[in-house]
């Protein structure tokens, strides 16, 4: 196993809530880290607070294209990608039942979240099979193993993270390639700013619900603990819950 000193990281939705906390986990534990983003300013400015160990690249993951091109962005100089944490993903539009929901917005969150997932996976990994090494980590959520109302597409998005997850580890059994699920509970992210599309008094009201909420650096902790395994050991799913939330 390369050493996390030596470990070059790819990192999706890197401009994000999560994708900040984990960013600042791997560079803590000595890693490089290749910033992926659709968010052109905000990928700036966290690559900008972060020094000569990350590498930022602006990128939809709903954009085949572009993301089969993804592979060829990291610099040469950061070495073979050893791990892939697949963090892009939104809900936008959710929290609404289905019959009402626009259509297109249960789309784009499909599209993104589980497509966009296993594109950016499908131009990864060659490169690990080609040298028998690896680590992918899939962020899915307690939605992809638990019924919750008026959220759809979201879950049926990271039900297929799941199962996806689950395949792929079988199909590389036979390889030295790790493969993790991660399956946070309510976090405070952005991600429910970004659901009702910029109201923050319906994201308020939303946390204002429960009584206690995962921080992002819960998850990116997690993450490093995952990866920091011996080689020989494969943490394949992590459910990770706040304590009491009433």
């Amino acid at each position: 196993m390369t050493e996390p000193s030596g470990q070059t990281v790819v990192l999706t939705g890197a401009a994000g809530g999560m994708g900040r906390a984990i960013t600042k986990a791997l560079l803590d534990s000595g890693r490089r880290v290749v910033l992926v983003d659709r968010d052109a300013k905000a990928l700036q400015e966290l690559a900008a607070t972060a020094g000569d160990k990350v590498f930022p690249i602006e990128l939809d993951i709903s954009d085949a294209k572009a993301v089969d091109r993804l592979p060829d962005a990291v610099p040469s100089h950061f070495g073979p990608v050893d791990v892939l944490i697949n963090n892009a993903g939104h809900d936008i539009g959710g929290r609404t039942r289905f019959d009402i929901g626009s259509a297109d917005d249960w789309s784009n969150i499909i599209q993104t979240n589980l497509i966009g997932l296993m594109r950016v996976t499908r131009a990864i990994l060659p490169g690990m099979v080609q040298r028998n090494a690896g680590h992918i980590v899939n962020i899915s959520s307690i939605n992809a193993v638990r019924i919750v109302p008026d959220m759809a597409a979201y879950s049926t998005s990271k039900a297929g993270v799941h199962m996806f997850t689950e395949t792929l580890r079988g199909e590389l059994a036979e390889t030295a390639i790790r493969v993790t699920e991660l399956q946070p509970g309510l976090t405070r992210t952005n991600i429910i700013l970004t659901r009702y599309r910029g109201d923050t008094q319906k994201e308020k009201d939303y946390f204002d619900q429960f009584g206690m909420a995962l921080d992002p650096a819960d998850i990116a902790r997690s993450i490093v603990f995952a990866l920091d395994q011996p080689a020989h050991v494969q943490i394949a799913e992590m459910m990770i819950l706040p304590v009491n939330r009433y």
